[in-house]
């Protein structure tokens, strides 16, 4: 693999593939807005993927091929906006009856031509939760290129493990948004609170400052990515808005804090941070906790369970917590105009008012997936409705992973997710 090399560090050639309807789409069920702003701002969430991280450090990303794949009968008001953002928009008409188009025949032919061009293409991006891309993701592995998939919806396990970086749905929701003004304002400094930040974010032998330090480009855009997000960030995501806002952090050793995590406690006081459990986490303490990290509350399950939580990535819990969880979001939408931020946090709040250790991300997962399926949350479901719609999202879910399941092993996974609420 060739990188061009630049004073600021690496830089990437890059081949972009957009399969615009698959994350138009998988964006509208999850978050209306976003998909509003991915389709109508291309070049704000271009400019947030030109830079990255991985194992070898920070680099840029230079697109030097930017392809758009669009059903023009249904989306053809959205062809302007990437062609302004230097797209080449590709028209896939549907081609069956069932609407199917060309768009995925389309992409992979140009995948491939990149592929075998003059020009080295050192990492390809392709936006779909299409699995059906798993091949030409393995295409491009074995031609030793990166690949970095973006999806908006539920993706196969085989699709993410074939890639070297996945961006989530949540992600590329939070990615292609504009921060909220109030988001972007600094709140007066707190005082120092016992216990609200981990002792594991700073060396023992680092004092305290009595407030947060004057306002640096790396502190604000740490303060906006974090107080905007739905959930918990990675440390690793936090730490490259740092460094993309300020690159002269990491020449200075974090600012002589010497690793990213002591930094954020002198420099951003007021988020809610821990080392522990990897890859790390920072959060916004007036909004998240501890108990809101994507490992607190795992529980030992049986092995049919167990590899369901492996290869689908739903939440590790027992079946009485997803009774409760499932539970309280249908009380919740019931009583309370469904909105999914504000729903996710009032339903978080209420399982663990009632002594269920269930964060936020396991909240937000249900609610994606019962989404996703096609239920609609404004409607006032019953318990059983989201139930029986989480239960079915899971085993396809399951079957999109290649598992072999025969009846009695789809009757233990609905008993399970569905808490014990769907009819036998």
């Amino acid at each position: 693999m060739t990188i061009d090399s630049a004073e600021s560090g690496r830089r990437l050639r890059c081949a972009l593939f957009v399969d615009f309807d698959n994350v138009y789409i998988g964006l509208q069920r999850l978050d209306p807005r976003a998909a509003e702003a991915f389709a109508s701002a291309p070049t704000h969430w271009l400019t947030a993927l030109e830079t990255g991280n991985d194992a070898d450090g920070e680099f840029s990303r230079r697109f030097l091929i930017r392809a758009c794949y669009l059903n023009p009968s249904v989306f053809s008001q959205f062809r302007p906006n990437f062609t302004r953002a230097g797209f080449s928009v590709v028209d896939c008409p549907s081609l069956t009856q069932q609407g199917k188009s060309s768009a995925d025949i389309n992409l992979v032919l140009d995948a491939v031509d990149a592929l075998s061009a003059k020009t080295q293409y050192d990492e390809f991006v392709i936006l779909s939760a299409d699995a059906d891309f798993t091949p030409l993701a393995l295409r491009c592995r074995a031609a030793d290129r990166r690949v970095t998939i973006i999806t908006a919806g539920p993706a196969a396990s085989a699709y993410r493990a074939v890639a070297d970086t996945v961006i989530t749905a949540d992600e590329l929701a939070e990615l292609v948004k504009h921060p909220e003004p109030a988001a972007l304002e600094e709140a007066p400094a707190p005082s120092i609170e016992q216990g609200r930040t981990s002792p594991r974010t700073s060396q023992p032998s680092t004092p305290a400052k009595a407030g947060p330090p004057s306002a640096s480009p790396a502190r604000k855009a740490v303060l906006a990515l974090v107080r905007s997000a739905d959930r918990p960030l990675a440390g690793s995501v936090v730490a490259q808005a740092a460094h993309k806002a300020d690159p002269t952090l990491a020449t200075s050793g974090w600012d002589g804090a010497g690793a990213f995590f002591p930094w954020l406690a002198q420099a951003v006081q007021e988020l809610g941070a821990a080392s522990r459990p990897a890859p790390g986490f920072v959060w916004d303490p007036k909004r998240f906790s501890e108990a809101d990290l994507p490992s607190v509350g795992a529980v030992d399950l049986p092995p049919l369970q167990r590899q369901v939580v492996d290869v689908t990535d739903i939440p590790n819990l027992p079946a009485d917590r997803y009774r409760m969880l499932l539970t309280t979001l249908a009380e919740d939408v019931s009583a309370v105009r469904f909105d999914r931020p504000e729903t996710s946090r009032r339903v978080r709040d209420a399982c663990q008012a009632a002594g269920a250790p269930i964060g936020r991300a396991s909240v937000n997962t249900v609610i994606a997936g019962v989404l996703y399926a096609g239920l609609d949350l404004s409607a006032k479901p019953t318990a059983q409705k989201v139930a029986e719609t989480w239960a079915d999202n899971v085993v396809g879910l399951c079957r999109g992973a290649r598992m072999e399941l025969d009846p009695g092993a789809v009757a233990a996974i609905r008993a399970w997710v569905g808490g014990g609420l769907l009819k036998k």
